[in-house]
């Protein structure tokens, strides 16, 4: 479960990578997971989540209090 994002929930997808001659392999396309480190007012402490590149950006639109709200209502401790 490490290439999953705490907010978005973005995981892992299956595909194939085709060759030039068209043999194909299984591969997985795992999401652009960061580490980030965020401020958490109300609790008066940092928290360190795991997210997308989307996620990231869903954080800075909503803000840290309701990503984290969103968070937990996933059932994602935090």
């Amino acid at each position: 479960m490490s290439a999953h994002c705490m907010l978005t929930g973005a995981q892992p997808g299956f595909g194939n990578t085709i060759s030039h001659s068209h043999r194909r392999h299984s591969r997985r396309f795992d999401p652009n997971i960061q580490s980030k480190r965020y401020w958490l007012p109300s609790e008066s402490r940092h928290v360190r989540l795991k997210l997308s590149a989307r996620g990231i950006k869903t954080v800075d639109t909503i803000g840290i209090e309701a990503a984290v709200a969103r968070i937990r209502a996933r059932g994602v401790r935090v």
